[in-house]
């Protein structure tokens, strides 16, 4: 969400009149603020005011080095008096050095529990400390003590976005709208809370109220989500597009390439991502997004590379470690060098039960796999240890135990495979197979049945794993 107007210069001038009047952002910028109230200090000693009046005219100056030199001397000397406190503290934010400004915050807070803009000036700092809930209290309390706080209206819709509740958000945003109406940023923070909160309608009229929406990438990409959510998708891409061309930033070619990838465009996704990704070498999701649209468009080869560089830059990432193996196990007729980052991840994270899987898969395809034979069955074994529940483990368990002619020893895990994904068509085939060579005729029978009953299945299977894929991709970033 955008800032407000950062300003340190409008602040009482006098140690009796009570405090600065200032309001931290959310963004570790300072908000000029007024109205504020609560008691006075005490009256301090005619030195003292020349002290504290020497430091104002040095922050005034942007001498903030003197200012906070004056502020420090003075508190320790004189502990307890309200405006030393909160300039000292805002001070201190300012630099963003925020734990040295909470206690002197915390304290000025509490001097001044009628105070607006001692609790909005506390909920700020807790913020950028990531103390939401703390930050969410005192901004609740700074507007039930002001409702005319813009500054703490928006504040405390930030606060509630990023916990989650954007509804609740939007009521607070839609407060500091009317306190600040026709600002546009505001507005779309706004809108940004109602279609987060599914309010679809209330987020196109605020949308439609924006001026010169035709020229904000920001408005672009939220008119383009609010026609997703309206299923609208030709729209959606139409804006999305329109917000990159305005400002070709990282987030604004992400959500375009996301929205391809969300609806399968992906030879669109791959050029998007092709681009961006020369454009932003040190995106990962860049790259992410490059990967899955690429398997998308079935050029499996290309695929495993790109995963495969995402994992050897965070060789404890699950998720790549995943994807890669995804790619690995659908790949045809390649010798797959890459892949052996996966091999690699799976022998050093025993406890990933499908990577190990799908490194054992992957190693079996390969020419020399004869030679890899004992780290397959370890991979293997590890895999359906550590997750029994998966079908393809235990399938390959048992072809792998019927490539040696233990047929019998193959029928528990083949078995378990067809129970686990009662349409997986290889395990059928296989535990066809198995009850034919152990004389178990009339069992074989009804699994090779079984299994010319699921025979369009592989494709199904692919499409389940391209949507595994691109929902990865969509969630793990957003």
């Amino acid at each position: 969400m955008a800032a407000t107007d950062a300003s340190l210069n409008r602040r009482y001038r006098s140690l009796s009149r009570g405090y600065p009047a200032a309001l931290l952002c959310l963004v570790a910028s300072v908000v000029v603020c007024s109205g504020a109230t609560g008691q006075k200090s005490p009256q301090p000693s005619a030195d003292m005011e020349r002290q504290f009046q020497q430091a104002m005219a040095a922050e005034d100056q942007g001498d903030l080095d003197r200012a906070q030199s004056i502020l420090s001397t003075l508190h320790k000397a004189h502990p307890g008096i309200f405006a030393v406190e909160e300039s000292l503290g805002l001070i201190y934010a300012q630099r963003q050095d925020y734990a040295r400004a909470l206690p002197l915050l915390e304290s000025a807070a509490t001097a001044q529990p009628n105070s607006d803009v001692a609790h909005a000036n506390l909920g700020a700092t807790l913020y950028q400390l990531h103390r939401n809930q703390r930050a969410e209290t005192e901004f609740e309390r700074a507007v039930h003590l002001n409702p005319s706080n813009e500054s703490a209206q928006q504040s405390l819709g930030r606060v509630l976005m990023d916990e989650h509740r954007p509804a609740d958000a939007a009521t607070a945003l839609n407060a500091a709208l009317a306190l600040k109406p026709g600002d546009p940023d505001l507005a779309l923070d706004y809108a940004t809370a109602l279609l987060a909160a599914n309010q679809l309608t209330g987020a196109r009229a605020v949308l439609e109220g924006i001026p010169d929406a035709d020229h904000s990438a920001r408005a672009q990409t939220l008119i383009g989500e609010a026609d997703e959510q309206a299923k609208d998708f030709a729209g959606a891409g139409r804006h999305f597009i329109q917000a990159v061309d305005l400002e070709p930033s990282e987030e604004n070619v992400w959500l375009l390439g996301e929205e391809l990838l969300r609806h399968w465009t992906f030879s669109a996704a791959a050029i998007e991502f092709e681009a961006a990704s020369a454009k932003f070498p040190g995106s990962k999701r860049m790259r992410l997004g490059l990967g899955a649209a690429y398997f998308g468009d079935a050029k499996y080869a290309k695929a495993v590379p790109v995963f495969a560089s995402l994992l050897e830059d965070d060789p404890d990432n699950a998720t790549y470690a995943r994807m890669l193996g995804l790619s690995c196990t659908t790949v045809m007729g390649d010798d797959r060098p890459r892949c052996a980052t996966l091999v690699h991840y799976a022998q050093s994270h025993p406890a990933d039960a499908h990577a190990a899987a799908y490194a054992a898969i992957s190693l079996l395809a390969q020419k020399d796999s004869q030679e890899q034979r004992p780290l397959v069955r370890k991979l293997l074994e590890a895999a359906i240890a550590a997750d029994p529940r998966i079908p393809e483990a235990q399938c390959k368990m048992g072809t792998f135990l019927q490539d040696d002619g233990m047929w019998k020893e193959s029928i528990p895990y083949l078995e378990r495979a067809v129970k686990l994904k009662p349409d997986f068509v290889q395990a059928h085939y296989h535990l066809s197979i198995a009850y034919w060579r152990t004389g178990r005729k009339q069992d074989a029978e009804a699994e090779m049945e079984l299994q010319k009953k699921f025979a369009k299945q592989e494709q199904a299977d692919l499409d389940e794993r391209l949507r595994q894929i691109t929902t990865f991709v969509v969630e793990v970033h957003n």
